[in-house]
């Protein structure tokens, strides 16, 4: 049964929106329900799961089987950040910690130097030493900043929070950095079936592709292979989750692992292996790409403004799916989400909803709603206008964390004869030139009321009185959808 909430318009010192607030569609008694099934068919039913390597994992999943899992799921230092095609596995590794096991963030600090060839038809451009270090890093940090702040999300979602679980992360150049190559080829290369390795799908689709494959990328899988036998042997990491096009790799893990059982006739326990799905749009490209850009976890790459847009704007036909693999709230309470949305598409209901919950998951509680806030501030619409007293102060809390805010101080221009031409230039980051063009054909606005900024002859100087509100914030828009917003202390 679902909480009973309405849709109406809320008005409250965070944001002005339509939809309900959190507490009204995380009811705890929701999420008993959903903690009542195995954790393995919950996620299938979150569409977290493409495939298993044992079907006993459903089984092993339910929180009375006594079961505890140590699950890893990895990525390669081959950005900056993570995006949010990422996160598929991550999920997984959340929703296993909140039960209570552990998880482990693998940074592949040595395999990122050699390349994964699956789901590629090229090879991967090769990272200078440096900038693949400082990814690693980067990288760990933010896998332990999303399990943590999943935690957090988790809570403040009434989410049944098991507190028995250990996060943790390594990077395998660790352990790889002390193996020498006819060392290894002497101990595990017996172990190693090339002909499973050629049969694997990653590897046949590059053999016929016009490019081919180099021995590097061919390999990768026996690294990856003998990175779960080291995790299992050494830190007890008894289950790997990767996306289905790893597939292949994690089998190749599980059956290194069971040969090396035997071989040193350690006590055979058994391993697992997951997949997640592929996410697309319903165009076919891959989720979580803007333009051919990705859409980064890193506030510096993607702003949690920007972030909030992309998923105000996630199609229709998405929304269901994603709400149930991105957020954490009660599978009941999505259905009386997206049924709600389908009476009144026009209102956006499920996507404001969807938007608010992923920026708190990835950026901090709130954030959310000051996203929706700002959104609701610069693209007020005849079905949500936005109402709210207005302030420099009020909107610089609510902007602070947005990404989009721009702080100045006076002290670095000669504001007695500074010219709002050369002003709008640094703001906007454009030349003198092109921005005098720009308020020629009336493509700046500025102020609360957008008007139109007017200024033919470039005659116009800065005003703090007529152009800043209460003397410290300017807004400025640049065509119809690119906003502007400046602190001036």
């Amino acid at each position: 049964m679902r909480t009973s909430w309405r849709c109406v318009r809320f008005t409250s010192t965070s944001t002005v929106t339509i939809i309900p607030p959190v507490h009204a569609i995380t009811n705890p008694d929701h999420h008993a329900a959903d903690i009542e099934a195995p954790l393995v068919g919950y996620l299938q039913s979150r569409y977290l799961v493409e495939s298993i390597t044992n079907d006993e994992l459903f089984e092993l999943s339910l929180n009375t089987s006594g079961k505890k899992f140590k699950l890893y799921c990895g990525a390669d230092p081959t950005a900056t950040s993570l995006h949010l095609g990422n996160l598929l596995p991550l999920m997984v590794l959340l929703h296993f910690h909140l039960r209570g096991h552990d998880v482990v963030g693998l940074v592949g600090g040595a395999t990122g130097a050699v390349g994964d060839p699956s789901g590629r038809t090229t090879e991967r451009s090769q990272l200078e030493d440096k900038q693949r270090l400082d990814n690693v890093q980067k990288i760990q940090n933010q896998m332990v900043a999303f399990l943590n702040g999943g935690v957090e999300y988790a809570k403040s979602r009434n989410y049944p929070v098991n507190p028995d679980g250990h996060i943790s992360t390594a990077n395998n150049a660790s352990w790889w950095e002390s193996i020498k190559m006819l060392d290894f080829l002497a101990n595990y290369g017996r172990f190693i079936r090339v002909s499973s390795m050629l049969g694997r799908d990653s590897i046949q689709s590059r053999l016929k592709s016009q490019h081919g494959l180099g021995f590097n990328e061919f390999t990768y899988q026996i690294l990856q292979a003998y990175d779960f036998w080291h995790l299992y042997k050494h830190h007890g990491v008894n289950m790997q989750i990767g996306g289905n096009d790893q597939w292949g790799n994690i089998t190749a893990g599980t059956d290194l692992i069971s040969r090396l059982q035997k071989h040193f006739k350690v006590k055979e326990e058994s391993t697992y292996g997951m997949t997640v799905p592929l996410l697309t749009t319903p165009t076919g490209e891959k989720f979580g790409k803007s333009a051919g850009n990705a859409v980064f976890i890193d506030t510096q790459l993607t702003s949690p403004y920007q972030m909030y847009q992309y998923f105000i704007n996630t199609p229709d036909e998405m929304v269901a799916r994603l709400l149930k693999v991105f957020t954490l709230l009660p599978l009941s309470e999505i259905e009386g989400v997206v049924s709600k949305h389908e009476s009144d598409p026009g209102l956006r209901l499920a996507q404001r909803i969807l938007a608010r919950e992923v920026v708190d998951l990835i950026h901090g509680n709130g954030v959310g709603e000051e996203m929706a806030y700002i959104t609701g501030f610069l693209f007020p619409t005849p079905d949500q206008p936005f109402n709210d007293e207005l302030s420099a102060d009020r909107l610089l809390q609510n902007f602070k964390r947005s990404g989009i805010l721009v702080n100045l101080k006076f002290e670095d221009f000669n504001t007695d004869d500074l010219k709002m031409s050369t002003l709008l230039s640094q703001i906007i980051g454009k030349s003198k030139r092109e921005t005098k063009n720009l308020i020629k054909s009336g493509g700046i606005y500025l102020g609360l009321e957008r008007d139109q900024f007017e200024d033919p002859e470039d005659v116009v100087l800065f005003d703090k009185d007529n152009h800043l509100l209460d003397g410290k914030l300017m807004l400025v828009r640049v065509g119809k959808q690119v906003y502007h917003v400046v602190h001036f202390t």
